[in-house]
Formats: structure tokens, sequence, C-alpha cells
């Protein structure tokens, strides 16, 4: 029983993790990545599509997004829908080619992403320690049916404590990497 709850709360704070490096890869830096395009959607006759669903997206430089629809008429749209992504990208179109270009990041911008970022990964930790807490909770319960002595219980909640830490200096990692890449010029 102890080893499921043990398990359970490591699948959880992986899962977190997980859901930070997905926040991270939509905070953008300034270079170009494919995943800066992944919260944009496009209406493909009537149904809302993912971008990545409805056309390739290479990177072209440094700085610069190729978007290559597979459908001729969905040029538009698409250009459409990442100007009005709330990304702040201007794409501009030459032919079939949508192209992205990044705009260089402020010093304003910058702060304000490390900020976000730093938010985002305050919420990652609070999602550890939610898990831990359930963890815990858990292991109390099973001490109170008289399943498992308090020297299990001991052990059981340094195990989970362990975990916690962990994960937490991993997300601590993350971001530090997240605020140098953002910090770069």
């Amino acid at each position: 029983m102890i080893n499921d709850i043990k398990k359970d709360a490591e699948t959880r704070m992986k899962k977190s993790l997980e859901s930070l490096q997905a926040n991270f890869h939509k905070i953008r830096t300034g270079r170009a990545h494919p995943s800066i395009l992944d919260s944009v959607t496009v209406d493909y006759y009537g149904a809302q599509m993912p971008l990545n669903q409805v056309a390739s997206i290479n990177v072209e430089d440094a700085r610069t997004l190729a978007v290559v629809p597979w459908e001729r008429p969905m040029v538009p749209k698409i250009e459409k829908a990442i100007m009005t992504s709330d990304l702040g990208l201007n794409p501009s179109t030459a032919g079939n080619v949508i192209r992205v270009p990044m705009p260089a990041l402020t010093e304003e911008t910058r702060k304000n992403y490390i900020k976000q970022a730093r938010g985002e990964a305050e919420n990652a930790r609070v999602a550890v320690r939610n898990v831990r807490r359930d963890a815990n909770s858990d292991i109390k319960a099973l001490l109170k049916d008289k399943e498992i002595s308090e020297d299990e219980e001991h052990r059981a909640e340094d195990d989970i404590q362990k975990l916690t830490d962990k994960h937490i200096a991993e997300i601590d990692k993350l971001l530090e990497s997240k605020e140098h890449d953002l910090m770069q010029v």
C-alpha cells in the first residue's frame, strides 16, 4: 500500500514537471522554435484545429519560422490566426509560405517573461507540495486504520519528502535554464 502511494505521488509530481516544461515552451525567447505556435488554432472547414495539424512549421533561421499550409486556401486563415493569437507576432506571406519573424526582445519584455516563468515555476512547486500533502494524508489514514506501524509511517513520509525535494530541485533547475535563455541577447 505504501509503495502504491509513493508511485502515485511520483507519477503526479512528474506530471507537474511536464506541465511546467510545456508552459515554459510557450514563453518565447528571442529564438524561433515551432512550439511557440502550439497554442494557435485555425478554423479548418468549421472546426478549430491546432496549427500543426493543418500546416508544417519549420525553423528557417534563428529568428524566423516558416509555416507551409497543406492546402493553399488555408494561407489567409492561418495568417489571421497567428496575428490574433496574442503572441505578438506579425506573419508575412510570400506565395504559399507564411514567414513569422520573431521580434527582438526588449529588456522590459525579458523581465516580464522572467516574471511569468517564475510564476509558472511557483505554480509547479505548489502542485508538487499538494501531491506531498495528499500522499502524507493517505499514509496517516493507513496509520489510523492500524494497517501500518508508526515506524513505517515515518519512513514513508521521509521517502515522500525526498521525492518532493528532488522534484522541486528539478523545477529550480528548469527555471534557472529558462531565465538564462531569456537573458541571452
